[in-house]
């Protein structure tokens, strides 16, 4: 089957074919999410969430995120701008709200999930260099457009779904959001109305100085959907507090919506709820409307799944403290999938996770004192990262926790640091780097991967990183097997450094035990320290599988050792 499918009739006439071969309209429903008024709303949250109740009467639901940024993935963006990078199996880079739809639908996505206007215009572009347009000239409307809709389709066909959810980053009114609204105008009149709903996430201000809602901007901003075309099925209405029907009338003036599917969703505590909050509030009955389709199961067994898990955490009374040492803290998106790792693993201890936050690089400048920015935690993270800034603080916070038996979860670059402060202060390799951060050192104990070096050379970063799901052997009797239950290991990687081979056995013979290997044995993926209650690191980012429904081993491990700690303090 091919990705695309261009028409010879786009030669004579003005259409373009966006269908791909043996496509059958009808087949799959689509739902479009769009944002007015502001982002940073929780599109992603209520899409994730409305996708997971849909998947429980049992439709394949397919998400699909685009952003408009002209990036080709989020590989190369600052944490500071964009939050995290999320890393599919695959090893697309992709948005942090990616991450939010494995969670919620409990199913891991591909590279055809993620659509970016850089991806669009890139194989646009492509397609004109070889020829494949015969001559035309390649204009937004059909081309562009019509890429979009292969692209959209083409995921319909790979992932047999029921239902394609479609997420726009952004909000109306983007200059870069436009031809994608203009894309989605002309699939609906191809699908037909019965095969598309589109849902408006709006957002409704309640200044403190009036004391009272005010809805002009979300009336301005559904009015503004209307005018490039696209008429809302549902309108969900956010906001701080709840609001009164006398808003809800006034949106449903401005954009032909019975007041009976405009929805409010208010700021909660627990987002874990808001899949059962849109149950209770008819959200699935109005999609099925919109659609003329019906549920397949009850939806019951899943959904009674899901609240045991939510019961979980409401009546979890025991907390532990969390320290995150990092350099991003003041954008806690930049480690959203640690955070919601933490929140899966705690409630199954009956816990809760209270994080408390630590910038690196304020140990490093000695600004606040390691011990005192470390004696009320119960245990430690060091997460990944790049660059040498806060690094020295990290490896200060690490031989805290290696000496006063603090439990210590090491990620990614974690690992490597505890690699370098045991090699500094066990092994006493004085000046034990990274090549990352010191490319002049005696004791190079973390190097490039060897296929790493060239493309370094090139200058070339973008997805050429050791990316997507790698297995790990597990050493029977380790921390690390127990955890797992068994003898591998398959977690999500991102990174370019190692353990340098020339100096395992140095490690080894003074009590590093490099516990998890590549299935070849070159590569360390896991470590840890006997004489420690729980000291365990490892290459890879497992908060990145993190289910609610099935949260990662080693966060498990983190939280019970930690209250354990706590008890003993």
């Amino acid at each position: 089957m091919p990705a695309t499918s261009v028409s010879e009739k786009s030669v004579d006439e003005e259409f373009y074919s966006s269908t791909p071969e043996g496509y059958k309209t009808g087949k799959t429903k689509y739902i479009i999410v769009i944002g007015s008024v502001m982002s940073g709303v929780g599109k992603g949250t209520f899409s994730s969430s409305l996708g997971m109740l849909l998947g429980c009467y049992g439709f394949n639901v397919a998400p699909m995120k685009f952003d408009g940024y002209l990036n080709y993935d989020a590989g190369t963006l600052n944490p500071y701008r964009h939050g995290e990078v999320f890393v599919l199996d695959d090893g697309t880079e992709c948005d942090l709200d990616l991450g939010t739809y494995e969670r919620c639908l409990n199913k891991s996505l591909t590279k055809a999930n993620y659509l970016t206007a850089g991806k669009i215009f890139k194989s646009v572009i492509d397609k004109e260099r070889s020829g494949q347009y015969m001559g035309r000239d390649v204009q937004f409307i059909p081309h562009v457009t019509g890429e979009i809709k292969v692209l959209l389709r083409t995921l319909a066909m790979k992932s047999d779904a029921d239902i394609v959810l479609v997420e726009v980053g952004g909000t109306v009114g983007d200059l870069e959001n436009s031809y994608f609204i203009e894309a989605m105008r002309e699939l609906r009149h191809e699908e037909g109305d019965s095969n598309f709903c589109a849902i408006n996430i709006t957002y409704i201000l309640q200044p403190q100085s009036l004391g009272e809602s005010k809805s002009k901007p979300a009336q301005l901003g559904t009015r503004k959907l209307m005018e490039l075309g696209i008429r809302p099925d549902v309108v969900v209405c956010r906001s701080e507090n709840q609001i009164n029907t006398s808003i809800k009338e006034k949106i449903s003036l401005f954009s032909d919506v019975d007041v009976d599917k405009i929805y409010n969703l208010w700021d909660t505590r627990n987002i874990y709820e808001i899949p059962l909050m849109l149950k209770d509030m008819g959200m699935d009955k109005a999609v099925f409307d919109v659609l003329k389709m019906a549920p397949k199961t009850s939806g019951e067994e899943s959904l009674s799944k899901w609240k045991e898990f939510t019961d979980k955490a409401k009546v979890a009374d025991k907390e532990v403290v969390i320290g995150i040492v990092g350099k991003y803290t003041n954008v806690h998106d930049s480690y959203l999938s640690i955070l919601k790792a933490l929140e899966h693993a705690a409630p199954y201890s009956g816990a809760r996770a209270r994080i408390k936050w630590i910038e690196s690089t304020d140990l490093e400048d000695k600004k606040l004192a390691v011990e005192d920015a470390l004696k009320d935690v119960d245990g430690m993270i060091i997460p990944g990262g790049f660059g040498k800034r806060g690094v020295e603080g990290k490896i200060a916070a690490i031989r805290y926790a290696r000496e006063k038996k603090l439990p210590f979860l090491g990620l990614c670059l974690g690992m490597q640091l505890a690699v370098v402060e045991f090699s500094r202060d066990v092994c006493n390799l004085e000046g034990a780097n990274s090549t990352e951060f010191d490319s002049s050192t005696k004791h190079p104990v973390i190097d490039f991967i060897p296929e790493q070096v060239e493309l370094v050379k090139q200058s070339k970063y973008g997805g050429t990183m050791r990316l997507g799901t790698y297995t790990a052997v597990l050493q029977s009797g380790t921390l690390a097997s127990r955890l797992y239950g068994g003898t591998s290991a398959s977690e999500r990687h991102r990174h370019r450094y190692e353990v340098n081979a020339e100096y395992i056995n140095m490690l080894e013979k003074n009590g590093l035990v490099f516990s998890g290997r590549s299935p070849d044995g070159k590569l360390m993926e896991f470590m840890e320290l006997k004489e420690h209650p729980f000291f365990i690191a490892t290459q890879a980012h497992p908060e990145l599988k993190s289910r609610p429904l099935n949260p990662a081993p080693l966060f498990r491990g983190l939280v019970e050792a930690s209250m354990q700690h706590a008890q003993a303090r």
